[in-house]
């Protein structure tokens, strides 16, 4: 079935499945390999992108939910939140393996935006569901007090 999605900010036609999800048909139709597979059940926050502005999980969002609702993946993430978060994962050597860091880095721009100055339980409570498997939290946490900062806020 053909769809019409509007995806970082252009209109892209795919023809799959009603039931494909949103992030198969993100890496395979249209190529941006930056969102991830981890669990396929919505539980590790890999596959995380923004559906209407929101962080959303892609792996089990099915292509025809979408109806008009904006897609921003990691390949399109812009502005001075995105911009401070990308400086602070860089200054403070954030990733390791860096499976996780779309989805976590789609997380902390997300907190940002709605909260300022987040504290530590801001930030935790609001990355819970990102999971890293090589344990780099207390540097996500200090990274995203640093965006912050680089924020002014």
């Amino acid at each position: 079935m053909k769809y019409t999605l509007s995806v970082n900010g252009a209109r892209r036609e795919v023809d799959v499945a009603p039931d494909t999800p949103l992030l198969w048909v993100l890496r395979d139709s249209l190529g941006l390999t930056g969102t991830k597979y981890a669990c396929g059940i919505a539980q590790c926050g890999a596959c995380t992108v923004y559906v209407g502005g929101r962080p959303t999980r892609s792996c089990v969002l099915k292509v025809e939910s979408l109806g008009e609702r904006e897609v921003t993946t990691i390949e399109a993430l812009s502005g001075p939140a995105a911009e401070a978060v990308r400086a602070s994962w860089d200054a403070l050597q954030v990733p390791q393996c860096g499976y996780c860091q779309a989805g976590q880095v789609m997380g902390a721009v997300a907190l940002l935006t709605t909260t300022p100055r987040p504290t530590d339980q801001d930030i935790d409570s609001a990355l819970a569901g990102n999971l890293c498997r090589c344990a780099t939290y207390g540097r996500i946490r200090r990274a995203v007090h640093d965006a912050a900062a680089r924020l002014g806020r």
